[in-house]
């Protein structure tokens, strides 16, 4: 076996690994699936502030810009796996629908098309 096709299939592994962990999330999990955990094991998360919710908006705002800037010069490869991710996340037949799961996705293929349009702008 080759080097390439070692390092093909470790990515083709960690990209599966990476795309089972939305399994759990947004309600992507079908009524029988039980993949949270017992409610007696979780957490109590203290509700946030007004400002620790600036805060995070504003992070927000600033991964998203970054985000869609470096998408600018990604590999055509890469903007199809990114459209991927976001179809991946989507709901799909028997599956729980969510409205964050079905707007995080639709955000995401806006970057892409955001990288798009502002990569045709700024090419020579």
């Amino acid at each position: 076996m080759t080097d390439e096709t070692s390092d093909a299939r470790d990515a083709s592994l960690l990209r599966q690994r990476a795309l089972s962990r939305w399994e759990n999330e947004g309600g992507a999990a079908t009524s029988g699936d039980n993949l949270s955990l017992p409610a007696d094991d979780q957490y109590d998360v203290p509700p946030l502030t007004n400002a620790e919710l600036s805060q995070l908006h504003i992070r927000v705002i600033a991964l998203e810009a970054l985000v869609a800037v470096l998408l600018v010069d990604a590999s055509e490869r890469q903007l199809q796996l990114a459209r991927e991710m976001a179809t991946y996340i989507s709901p799909r037949s028997g599956f729980a629908e969510h409205r964050l799961t079905i707007r995080a996705a639709l955000r995401m293929m806006d970057l892409v098309d955001r990288a798009d349009r502002f990569g045709a702008v700024t090419d020579p």
